[in-house]
């Protein structure tokens, strides 16, 4: 897919962050991943988003990030467009977009860099190389210590015809709303909350185009019917998900550090796909935990 027709796509619909599945020795178990992203692939997601945040990109070694797209492109079979994630400093970055477009992802997601804060100058060159390195599309995922302002986007949009995308999991309204109104449609906007249901009212208010969801790794059906509520319109329809679903499942996500990847894989394997375990320096659900995830779920198993 070229550029434009991934920045189509991100824009037509609703997103997901499939998990990545490891076996009992803790390597990549593609088979489920196969038939995990075969089941997704059947849902109304316009992209698949492999070895992403929720798929566990940091824990991931970066030869095995090509290896996982090329299982998640087999099994999507050409239904959904499949992006990769990729992150590191520069020099890594760029490995691994490169990596990646060469096992047939049809874009990649820039996460946050390593470890450092780093200014605006610094975050521009680094975006540029990535950038440039690669033919596919590209999107940026403003979180943490990458936070790209308005005007440092828009001169890199000047020089990278491939940067498509724009993604926010900072929760800085005020940025995002600056970055919109500064860019317009040159870039597709992406909500990138944890849970991201849960601000999307707010996200689309701000001008954003679409968000990613996580529990469409485990809830597909639930996740595209609140996706169609909210774009319709239909407040009274989100409201009533939101607390019989999301806000329950907040709470769940909220009892550990890391669980916003743990209760995703959790629920993945409630739904009879042999994700296995998150892996260090996560930690999995306890079996109480999991319990009140597989009561939460229990009308939506397939």
């Amino acid at each position: 897919m070229s550029p434009q027709d991934v920045k189509h796509a991100l824009g037509a619909g609703l997103l997901s962050f499939p998990v990545t599945h490891f076996d009992g020795e803790g390597k990549f178990n593609s088979r489920s991943y196969q038939e995990h992203v075969a089941w997704l692939s059947d849902f109304e997601a316009t992209a698949l988003f492999a070895a992403g945040g929720t798929g566990e990109f940091f824990s991931l070694a970066p030869d095995e990030v090509p290896t996982v797209v090329a299982a998640a492109k087999e099994a999507a079979a050409g239904r959904t467009a499949i992006i990769s994630g990729c992150g590191y400093g520069t020099e890594m970055a760029i490995s691994i977009a490169k990596s990646a477009e060469k096992a047939g992802a049809d874009g990649i997601l820039l996460l946050p860099h390593y470890l450092i804060d780093a200014p605006q100058p610094g975050l521009y060159e680094h975006v540029r190389r990535v950038c440039q390195s690669v033919g596919i599309g590209v999107m940026v995922y403003n979180r943490d210590n990458s936070i790209l302002q308005a005007e440092t986007l828009a001169r890199l949009c000047e020089v990278c015809p491939n940067l498509i995308g724009f993604k926010d999991g900072s929760g800085d309204i005020g940025l995002v709303r600056q970055v919109t109104a500064t860019l317009g449609d040159r870039l597709t906007y992406l909500g990138g909350m944890p849970t991201a249901e849960l601000f999307a009212e707010a996200y689309l208010a701000a001008g954003f185009t679409t968000y990613s969801s996580a529990v469409f790794n485990f809830v597909p059906g639930l996740a595209v019917e609140f996706y169609k509520a909210l774009r319709g319109g239909d407040r009274a329809r989100c409201e009533a998900i939101l607390k019989d679903f999301f806000y329950p499942f907040m709470a769940i996500r909220n009892r550990g550090k890391g669980y916003a990847v743990a209760a995703v894989k959790a629920g993945v394997r409630l739904q009879g796909f042999d994700a296995g375990p998150v892996r260090a320096p996560l930690s999995d659900l306890t079996k109480e935990e999991e319990g009140m995830l597989e009561a939460l779920i229990a009308p939506y198993k397939k």
